[in-house]
């Protein structure tokens, strides 16, 4: 290895070398394959998205894929375009045997914290799957249910099923993110998906948090909401709308 090649590893951050890691793992169902040998018939992939988000909801999904049919291309929803992950969806949507999705949104988070709060997601997703499950393939985590289940490190990268269920579970949080961006506009939660970006930072730095920022991370609670700010954002906006922003506060609508 020249000290070049050797000055490059080194200077990668954390999460550029998890991608480069992601990008030499291959996704199979060699897991699923355990499974269906040792007498499961119907095994769920689980996974969620959003775990690092300063705003919005963690999204889980659990899918049953079919055994008898391979949906080609499926990765780490992180390693895949948009584009891509759109129509990747809709093939799982379509021939999956089973699929749920299931959320836990910003104030359930501050109260139970993100651990917590993506392990609940994904149970939901799971009781949701019909018909139900009899093993569960899980990223990493393992869930507070009866079903026989193996968590797996990278699993996103290394298990189809899992892939599947992040594929899903992303898809389905970027349109709810997306669905927010004209009510909080500052942001720009429509390009960053509510996720640390220098520009998110900054317009947390200058206005503060919206009311579906998630206030027990750093960066948001660091950054307290002007009261002028919250007044501009909230002012003219749809009925149905205000009432949505008053029940993520828990306050009455005006």
């Amino acid at each position: 290895m020249s000290p070049k090649t050797k000055v490059a590893r080194i200077n990668l951050s954390p999460s550029a070398a998890k991608l480069r890691l992601l990008k030499r793992l291959h996704c199979t169902l060699k897991f699923e394959k355990r499974a269906w040998e040792s007498g499961a018939h119907l095994v769920a992939g689980v996974d969620e998205v959003g775990r690092g988000s300063l705003f919005g909801p963690v999204v889980a999904a659990a899918v049953i894929l079919d055994p008898k049919y391979r949906i080609r291309g499926l990765r780490d929803s992180k390693l895949l375009l948009p584009e891509r992950r759109e129509i990747l969806a809709e093939r799982i949507r379509h021939h999956a045997i089973a699929w749920a999705i299931a959320a836990v949104d910003a104030a359930r988070i501050d109260q139970i914290n993100i651990y917590h709060a993506s392990r609940l997601a994904m149970r939901e997703a799971v009781l949701q799957l019909h018909p139900p499950p009899d093993h569960l393939l899980i990223d990493a985590l393992r869930l507070d249910c009866d079903l026989p289940q193996r968590a797996i490190i990278h699993g996103d990268a290394l298990s189809a099923s899992i892939a599947a269920a992040s594929i899903i579970a992303k898809v389905e949080r970027d349109r709810i993110v997306r669905e927010w961006d004209p009510v909080f506009p500052l942001y720009g939660l429509a390009s960053n998906k509510g996720y640390s970006t220098p520009h998110h930072i900054a317009a947390l730095r200058e206005h503060g948090p919206s009311a579906l920022h998630r206030q027990s991370f750093a960066p948001v609670w660091m950054n307290p909401v002007p009261q002028e700010v919250l007044g501009f954002m909230l002012d003219e906006k749809p009925a149905d709308v205000l009432e949505e922003i008053a029940e993520a506060v828990n306050e009455p609508a005006v």
